[in-house]
């Protein structure tokens, strides 16, 4: 029996797997930290990496399984795959952090840094910061599968914006011979 050679989408299951891994150890390091600043620069530093490991995989995707050519098509929709992948695997380690772990410390924590701040500030700026804190009551007062939903559908279309831009860098014609 003959293996038949894997789909556009399961190859953007495999590296969107690898790409939700990575959003999971980055996740991870938000609440973190709060106790370990270096932390918290390593998830502002692995966020900003994400577009260029979306690339990354893109390019490894073109290079081993499409022969060194990809259309800005194929290209787009590997990549939108390939993100809403890794979107479905961090929501399921998102929920399990905020329906087992969280325990509204990432919305206590932030609360009340922007508290400390507002005490510091005056006119519009502490306007501003009222407002922060009015959303963050909103987003706190949600249930963990309804953060879970919001954080899906944002991934989601962050990478349906990332994509763009992805398939564009990464797409290589038919080289006329």
């Amino acid at each position: 029996m003959e293996d038949k050679p894997k789909t556009l989408q399961e190859h953007a299951m495999y590296f969107g797997t690898m790409m939700g891994i990575f959003w999971i150890i980055k996740f991870s390091f938000l609440p973190m930290g709060f106790k370990i600043p270096l932390l918290q620069l390593l998830f502002i530093f692995m966020t900003m990496f994400v577009p260029i490991l979306g690339y990354i995989y893109i390019r490894k995707y073109r290079e081993r399984y499409c022969g060194g050519e990809l259309s800005f098509m194929r290209g787009w929709v590997f990549s939108l795959y390939m993100y809403f992948f890794a979107a479905l695997l961090t929501a399921a380690a998102h929920y399990v952090y905020f329906r087992f772990i969280d325990n509204g410390y990432l919305m206590g924590t932030y609360m009340e840094q922007l508290e400390n701040l507002k005490s510091t500030l005056t006119g519009n700026l502490e306007t501003s910061v009222d407002q922060l804190i009015r959303n963050l009551d909103i987003i706190a007062s949600m249930s963990p599968l309804q953060l879970t939903l919001q954080l899906i559908l944002q991934n989601i279309f962050y990478g349906a914006i990332l994509s763009l831009p992805t398939a564009l860098l990464a797409m290589r014609r038919k080289k006329n011979s």
